[in-house]
């Protein structure tokens, strides 16, 4: 009888790299290893032959940034998600897109079962099960965390040891971290006590905004329907234009996030976040749809943004509440095209001017000049009967006082 087949979600860390063997312990199994590229900027190809030394069959290395960028960035972007208006959802959109892969990986190999290396106390393991559910419930999740009887690294390392898998443990930089296109994340060590400032050499996408250039920069970017197109007119296909954001942004120490945010499994954790362009690109944006979006549509939007921010940090992106959330916000970036110009300093971003074709800023009715177009004695009336109901309480509460 054939053995069973196992995809793994797959980094060559020292979690993955102990999967591997504990899976061919515990299970008779073959294990297909699965690297995911979604601009963690590592040279992946060396896997391979780590991955065959700790027992894999085999390794696909998967190039997922443009799916990455233009499938669950964008979208996340155009509803002006941010969980607890500050985190960028970085590694939350990134577990889907991954999680998608391993799927796609187990069908073309007949898998019956997806490993992945997520500890019981984070979010990631709901967001890579909550993708497999969604796309083939059918298969079987494998979480070692929540099963053997490891129980720190220092295990983990001496398990990797008995096995003779080699493990480079570095205590220069003892945060956990996630890199990918869109940002970096800082975890853990001194960071996760909250009265802790970062240390100065934490950050290692961003300059320090204290050694910022101290010249200012402006920057253009230009979007078509709410999707950045292009930077300082130059126009750029989705991953370029992200790489070229983060040049300029980190250059000016501009994406630092500090927050303590609400995990889903219940704890709060403090994190540290790099996100140049992201940051860069929620500004422009949000300063175009400023002259683009009308009043109830722009408050709305607001309301939406909360809550397309829960579901994609809870993991729930094939949930069909957001996929009828984007089909909202793309009938409403309809015309949100133009050009934002940000000026850049000292890790701030600016607004530095902004036009579209589409925009309702009309200078005739706005203007503290004299104008034909506005008469303010309709005012009198407007404001009688916008405050009618404040007025009839008033006088109910007068006539008690009698």
């Amino acid at each position: 009888m054939a053995k069973q087949k196992i995809v793994l979600a797959y980094s060559g860390g020292l979690d993955t790299s102990i999967i591997i063997p504990w899976l061919k312990e515990n299970y008779d199994c073959d294990v297909i290893a699965v690297a995911a590229d979604v601009g963690q900027g590592e040279e992946l190809e060396p896997l391979h032959e780590k991955a065959k030394n700790t027992g894999a069959e085999k390794l696909y290395i998967v190039d997922l940034k443009d799916e990455f960028v233009t499938d669950f960035i964008w979208p996340t972007l155009k509803a002006g998600a941010m969980y607890e208006n500050t985190y960028l959802l970085g590694t939350s959109m990134a577990r889907p897109v991954i999680a998608k892969a391993l799927v796609d990986v187990a069908h073309k190999e007949g898998a019956t079962a997806i490993a992945h290396g997520c500890t019981g106390k984070g979010n990631d393991q709901v967001r890579f099960e909550l993708t497999i559910k969604a796309l083939d419930p059918s298969l079987k999740i494998i979480a070692p965390w929540r099963l053997w009887d490891i129980k720190s690294r220092e295990e983990e390392i001496d398990y990797a040891v008995a096995r003779g898998i080699p493990v480079p443990v570095s205590k220069e930089r003892p945060y956990s971290m996630d890199r990918n296109l869109w940002h970096l994340s800082h975890e853990g060590a001194d960071l996760e006590d909250p009265a802790n400032a970062p240390p100065d050499d934490l950050y290692l996408i961003t300059k320090n905004p204290k050694d910022a250039p101290d010249g200012a920069e402006i920057v253009s970017i230009g979007f078509e329907k709410g999707i950045p197109v292009s930077v300082n007119g130059e126009q750029l296909a989705s991953v370029a234009l992200i790489e070229k954001l983060n040049a300029i942004g980190a250059k000016h120490g501009v994406g630092i996030d500090d927050m303590v945010e609400n995990r889903l499994v219940g704890m709060k954790s403090r994190g540290v976040y790099e996100n140049p362009a992201g940051t860069m690109l929620y500004a422009a944006l949000k300063q175009l749809e400023s002259i683009t979006l009308d009043r109830d549509t722009l408050h709305y939007k607001h309301q939406v943004a909360l809550r397309y921010s829960e579901l994609v940090y809870n993991g729930q992106w094939y949930a069909p509440l957001r996929e009828g959330l984007d089909a909202f916000m793309d009938s409403i970036q309809q015309n949100t095209t133009g050009e934002s110009k940000l000026e850049l300093y000292k890790g701030r971003c600016y607004n530095a001017g902004v036009t579209s074709p589409f925009s309702l800023y009309n200078p005739e009715f706005a203007t503290f000049g004299e104008d034909a177009v506005y008469n303010q004695k309709d005012s009198e009336g407007f404001i009688n009967l916008f405050g009618l109901p404040m007025t009839v309480a008033a006088l109910m509460k007068k006539s008690l006082e009698k």
